[in-house]
């Protein structure tokens, strides 16, 4: 069967086609509204919704003709229901019902961090169920034990700030623009270590939440008290600190599950830093971390196809039929079955 999967939680407008029956992704495609929201330092709500209306038919057409396939050969159409901008998912959902009733096909809708938890899956070395997920973005920072498609126990979660939007906070102090996760990174990758001293929070606390609006303050306080602090430096002690902090509840989940898989999804996944610490923490301790592909951790239209493809696999799930829907700008994934 082959999956339409479309993706608009918030600002990239992401489609892809994914054959169930050779289990191989065909094609997929992003827009991102970076460039557009950039003006304003954050998302525009509005502004997003409607760009995606704007993106959704092109991007179609183009994952399409990249993946050699016609309209006709779309068997499902997978679209993120929520969590995310309830405009910009009504934007997607209503496209991808229109879609599905004029092809006669089931509309599937998917939760958007369960499609990046299952992401690593779409890799040539993939992980086997059961396994610890790390979720690390813009919006979430959370662990969770994954049995199988479905079923999902949080562990532990971010108090206020997630890590993502620590990232792109600190990277405005900074002046590096927004969003500045990326920026931040790279600039770190040169700034010389142990030059300043941010706190860890709550490493030492024995469980496996997070914090990481200190952390930020912390950052701005040490502005304040420089009078022309070292950016490369300080860039390179936060990601520093939030790293040790992700590397460190990692190992303690993975100790205390038991478990010996460990998989990182969402934006920070694609940090150097981040993956390098973890895969030296996971060679000493004995355990295994899969990582979706760097063009896979940003939000996409791939990640929400295969999850509509293990959906419909697994039977769990009733395909959405006639003309009324919703969608969920609050989801708790631990709510799903």
């Amino acid at each position: 069967m082959l999956i339409l999967g479309i993706e608009t939680s918030c600002d990239e407008t992401g489609l892809a086609l994914y054959d169930a029956d050779a289990r191989q992704l065909l094609a997929h495609a992003v827009y991102s509204q970076t460039a557009m929201h950039e003006a304003y330092g954050g998302v525009v709500p509005e502004l997003a919704s409607r760009d995606h209306l704007r993106r959704l038919v092109p991007l179609s057409r183009q994952v399409l003709e990249r993946g050699g396939r016609r309209i006709a050969d779309i068997g499902a159409v997978a679209y993120t229901e929520g969590p995310g901008l309830a405009g910009a998912l009504l934007a997607g959902a209503a496209f991808a019902r229109s879609l599905a009733q004029a092809l006669a096909v089931p509309a599937i809708g998917i939760h958007h961090l369960e499609g990046h938890l299952l992401s690593p899956l779409l890799s040539t070395r993939a992980p086997q169920f059961p396994f610890v997920a790390l979720l690390v973005s813009g919006g979430h920072t959370q662990l969770m034990r994954v049995q199988q498609v479905g079923r999902y126990e949080l562990l532990g979660e971010t108090q206020d700030d997630a890590a993502g939007e620590a990232f792109d906070k600190t990277a405005q102090l900074l002046g590096l623009g927004y969003p500045g996760g990326p920026a931040l990174s790279r600039l770190a990758e040169s700034g010389k270590p142990k030059r300043y001293r941010l706190p860890r929070p709550m490493i030492t606390s024995g469980d496996l939440e997070f914090s990481f609006s200190g952390l930020k303050t912390a950052v701005l306080t040490l502005m304040k008290k420089e009078i022309q602090p070292e950016k490369k430096d300080l860039a390179r002690e936060f990601v520093d600190a939030v790293v040790e902090v992700l590397v460190a509840k990692c190992s303690l989940a993975m100790e205390k599950t038991g478990l010996t898989q460990l998989v990182v999804a969402g934006g920070v996944g694609a940090n150097k830093q981040l993956r390098a610490a973890l895969d030296a923490k996971a060679a000493a301790t004995g355990f295994d971390v899969f990582y979706p592909e760097p063009e896979l951790c940003t939000d996409n239209g791939a990640m929400i196809a295969f999850a509509g493809a293990l959906r419909l696999q697994a039977g769990n799930t009733i395909p959405a039929t006639g003309h009324a829907f919703s969608v969920r700008p609050r989801w708790d994934l631990a709510t799903l079955s």
